[in-house]
């Protein structure tokens, strides 16, 4: 049975300040998925020799949003995002192909405090996400 755990940072960079490394040794999963990594794989020294396999999708925006990977288990594929433009500069979206599932991280978005993308998220991306 594959171990898998998924994790909303807020950041990875702050989470590796605060534990991050120590959690993933106690636990070991087989496939850890991060959401809002906050980073580009560059900004980041992630020491994570147990998993060969890597795959990151970051937000054009610096400091934003993003989803990440680590596994021990090498995927048959990899595809970020929705192939939908007006969704996929924000890096929400990683889907491996494994021989008997699919494994989808997303990190969906936020309708903010404010409400301010509530319209977007109803109308915009949950529709072309569930399609």
């Amino acid at each position: 049975m594959t171990k898998l755990i998924s994790w909303n940072v807020n950041g990875i960079r702050a989470a590796i300040k605060k534990g991050f490394l120590d959690f993933v040794e106690k636990y070991n999963p087989d496939i850890l998925c991060l959401q809002e990594t906050k980073a580009r794989p560059e900004q980041v020294e992630l020491e994570l020799s147990r998993y060969p396999f890597k795959y990151w999708n970051w937000a054009e925006k610096k400091g934003y949003s993003g989803t990440a990977i680590f596994s021990k288990i090498e995927p048959l594929d990899v595809a970020d995002g929705l192939d939908i433009s007006k969704h996929d500069s924000e890096g929400r979206v990683i889907t491996l192909e494994y021989k008997d599932y699919y494994l989808v991280n997303v990190y969906t978005p936020n309708s903010k405090r404010e409400l301010t993308r509530l319209l977007y998220r109803h109308q915009e991306w949950d529709p072309d996400f569930l399609n």
